[in-house]
């Protein structure tokens, strides 16, 4: 089982293999990498598809300490380190994005591009932070938790019964702690906004329309990138890349053939010049 070995976690991943252009893809939070199983089936092996559950989540190994979406970062990057990648196209749903943005903040040499679904730049809402509280107070009551969980999976997948109930099933075969650093992450999430015009990657921005990510903070976060692509698939949910796959994967395809092969010809300072045009 592949592990990469971070100073206080072992970072759980699984690689499509091959030698195409390398995709590096993070969950968003309660989930795990599971979640791209469609777009690994879909762009590999013309793309080397490399999925990794963050800390708290799926077969990663940490100590439960607390951790941000700083420190996910540099999991990521641990992650390519451990499989010998200098660069990759980086990407995310949810927290996933959240990470996938500070990835490219802390290493920009390291991420010829951006894949961001559901996703925003800015730190966290009144109105979010209340809504995590909430949920947790159900989570920890024993006799609510089933409810929680059921509240969790219509948020998150929406309408597909069949997905909605493998994931509740997880969910409450773990222990009732088992989200708690996980959401002290998602709690103390800091914004980046006024950082996106260090990112000079190209991104592709996916703004599913029921994520519960308000359409002018995808927005928001397109026009900040430059040269940033933006596309909205109606009526999904967060998990979009397991109940949309079709859309989110021709959609990917497209960016990554778009970029990648030029990438491989044309320096980044040529694309930069480009964009300043």
């Amino acid at each position: 089982m592949p592990f990469a070995r971070a100073i206080d976690a072992d970072i759980h991943y699984e690689d499509s293999g091959g030698t195409g252009p390398v995709v590096l893809l993070a969950h968003e939070f309660f989930m795990d990498r599971t979640m791209f199983a469609a777009q690994q089936a879909a762009l590999s092996p013309e793309f080397r598809i490399v999925s990794w559950d963050a800390r708290g989540h799926g077969r990663t190994r940490d100590q439960r300490l607390p951790f941000t979406f700083w420190t996910a970062a540099r999991d990521a990057l641990t992650v390519l380190d451990h499989i010998g990648v200098e660069r990759a196209v980086v990407g995310g749903t949810a927290q996933g994005g959240f990470t996938a943005l500070r990835t490219a903040l802390l290493a920009p040499e390291r991420v010829a591009g951006l894949i961001l679904i559901s996703t925003e730049a800015g730190g966290l809402s009144r109105e979010q932070s209340t809504a995590t509280l909430r949920f947790l107070d159900l989570w920890y009551d024993e006799t609510s938790r089933e409810r929680a969980a059921q509240q969790l999976a219509r948020w998150l997948i929406g309408d597909d019964d069949w997905y909605r109930a493998i994931w509740t099933r997880r969910w409450l075969g773990q222990g009732r702690r088992d989200i708690e650093v996980a959401a002290g992450c998602v709690l103390a999430r800091d914004s980046v906004a006024d950082r996106l015009d260090e990112i000079t990657c190209p991104a592709l921005v996916i703004h599913a329309t029921h994520s519960g990510i308000a359409r002018d903070r995808s927005r928001e976060l397109a026009r900040g990138l430059p040269g940033a692509t933006y596309l909205e698939i109606d009526g999904a949910r967060l998990a979009v890349t397991m109940t949309h796959p079709e859309p989110v994967n021709i959609a990917i395809g497209r960016f990554l053939r778009a970029h990648t092969a030029q990438a491989r010809t044309v320096s980044p300072t040529f694309w930069n010049s480009l964009r300043s045009e």
